[in-house]
């Protein structure tokens, strides 16, 4: 028997994940803006006066000395030229081990920075053991995520979450390319129909480093489609896609969060929210983004 009311279970499992993923994503993010990244990157001989060599390594690092070819995979939206600019070249200028070392430096320095004496509070830690159990229990989709799943643990609190935000957020990236694949949708078609349904300006995908004639084909596949008109706005059936490929996003990174009952996954939320506020409010994150946060 039931009140005549019923609750759609996975839209709640799918709401949660992506609302965890709104609060985790800046946390890992920052450290791709942070000075002290950058100063942790030139110490290691990395040119800095742009972010993408430090980018590359810091990202690319838990795949060992990868190839161009599979940090493309990888990444997914990146040009393959883009990323042969700086891979393997990443592994001339420092080994993935010291990159990874580096990198566990670089977070704590962030962190220890926008949270003063903050990243001492009882919270942290606790976030950090919440955190981990979720990254324990995101069984790998991809490159990335089985890479950083794979990696010690650090002791320091900070460092133990940033790295399970990175889990985290790796294994819904990874779940994220294979709603792409399922949709049909190559590299450079996944941005132009991201920008289609408005996400973010197309000029902030071209920092992927495709050339106009490649988006230009792009859109053209996807109006032969029906997904897009002339200018490159969606069609009804290009947003329809682009919903379905997002809510298949949040199904298979919904997975892992079920190892937290719902009061954890609350008390979670709560722990993370000074994380946010302070990377948020730091200024060093673009207020317009590739991941379409806040706008899908």
């Amino acid at each position: 028997m039931t009140d005549g009311t019923h609750t759609d279970t996975g839209a709640a499992e799918r709401a949660a994940a992506r609302r965890m993923w709104h609060l985790l994503e800046p946390l890992h993010a920052v450290v791709y803006y942070a000075p002290e990244a950058y100063e942790e990157a030139a110490a290691l001989g990395y040119a800095t006066a742009e972010r993408w060599p430090a980018y590359f390594a810091w990202r690319a690092a838990p795949l060992g000395p990868a190839g161009a070819g599979e940090v493309t995979a990888a990444f997914h939206s990146f040009s393959p030229d883009m990323v042969a600019r700086y891979v393997p070249e990443s592994w001339r200028v420092a080994a993935p081990d010291a990159v990874l070392a580096a990198r566990t430096r670089a977070v704590t320095r962030t962190y220890a920075a926008l949270l003063g004496p903050g990243t001492d509070a009882p919270g942290v830690a606790e976030a950090a053991t919440l955190a981990r159990r979720v990254a324990g229990a995101a069984v790998p989709a991809g490159p990335l995520s089985a890479a950083n799943a794979a990696l010690p643990w650090p002791g320091e609190p900070t460092a133990a979450l940033w790295q399970a935000a990175t889990v985290i957020r790796e294994h819904r990236g990874d779940g994220h390319l294979s709603a792409l694949r399922e949709a049909g949708l190559d590299p450079v078609e996944s941005l132009v129909s991201f920008a289609a349904v408005g996400a973010a300006p197309p000029e902030v995908f071209a920092s992927r480093g495709w050339t106009p004639a490649a988006g230009e084909a792009a859109r053209s596949r996807l109006a032969a489609r029906g997904l897009a008109d002339a200018a490159g706005v969606a069609t009804g059936a290009g947003r329809e896609l682009r919903a379905e490929v997002e809510r298949r996003t949040d199904e298979l990174a919904a997975e892992p969060w079920r190892v937290l009952s719902d009061d954890e996954r609350e008390h979670l939320a709560k722990a993370l929210e000074p994380f946010w506020a302070a990377a948020i409010g730091s200024g060093l994150l673009p207020g317009v983004n590739t991941l379409g946060i806040g706008k899908v």
